[in-house]
């Protein structure tokens, strides 16, 4: 049987959501309180990876047991996990996944937020989940900026060195807004995949043309450059969420759903 998670958490305790070798991740929380549940201790396949000290509303993961270790009604599940998790990780949904399932390599989008405090006084109630900037940002700068990073391009110039050669650093963003709420900044990133710190040098940027260290247009110098040293600085980690994660439904993946709900 295999079901899929949905999973949320405050990533300010943790090493990111990976198992660790030094420190705690996510992902060793999750399958210790399913090891508590289910023999077969089993092992969570994630769609992302999250940096330490990122959050999570939407992190996607599968994992698989036999038919015979499941002893209780699929709507309980995440019940059931959430009574051995700590308050700060959350099972928002468990369902039941068609067999040809993987959350990661299913994801066909993800959605990144990141939040901006603008104004002399931080409010104490975002410190934890907000970038104070306290300096005034030119919204309109910021959005010009925005809207340079849009399309096809190779992001070497907006994420760090994750210690080992990748083999593309293209990706696609179909979305990168800036909102404004009062003091509150909302960046809103969505693309088909994303570099090692990738989205907190892309908001580290625009915040720094909103400031006026340089003008919207020199993002595409930057992005030809693909050179990290030429682009902006990266955003700290508290503010960044991984917002939600896109699957397609074709007609194959409806249909094996059905049949995953016939067996129900």
């Amino acid at each position: 049987m295999k079901f899929k998670l949905l999973i949320a958490y405050d990533g300010a305790a943790y090493e990111g959501w990976q198992t660790q070798k030094t420190g705690t991740g996510v992902q060793q929380i999750v399958e210790g309180a399913l090891a508590k549940l289910f023999p077969s201790r089993p092992r969570l396949h994630s769609s992302s990876r999250t940096d330490a000290g990122v959050h999570a509303l939407g992190m996607a993961a599968h994992f698989e047991i036999r038919r015979d270790e499941f002893k209780m009604p699929a709507r309980k599940l995440a019940l059931a996990i959430n009574a051995h998790l700590p308050e700060d990780v959350r099972i928002v949904t468990a369902t039941r996944a068609p067999a040809a399932f993987h959350a990661r390599f299913d994801a066909t989008g993800k959605q990144y937020r990141y939040f901006v405090w603008n104004h002399p006084a931080m409010n104490p109630l975002w410190r934890h989940t907000a970038w104070h900037v306290p300096r005034r940002l030119e919204l309109k700068l910021m959005r010009a900026a925005a809207r340079g990073f849009v399309g096809q391009h190779d992001f070497r110039s907006f994420a760090a060195n994750p210690g080992y050669k990748k083999r593309s650093a293209v990706r696609t963003l179909a979305r990168c807004d800036v909102k404004k709420s009062g003091a509150r900044l909302t960046f809103i990133i969505e693309g088909d995949g994303f570099l090692y710190k990738m989205c907190r040098g892309i908001v580290g940027t625009i915040v720094q043309a909103g400031l006026g260290k340089f003008p919207p247009d020199e993002i595409r110098r930057m992005l030809e450059k693909k050179d990290r040293r030429v682009a902006g600085m990266t955003a700290p980690a508290h503010g960044l969420v991984l917002w939600k994660v896109f699957y397609s439904t074709s007609r194959r993946s409806r249909r094996q759903e059905a049949l995953v709900k016939a067996e129900e």
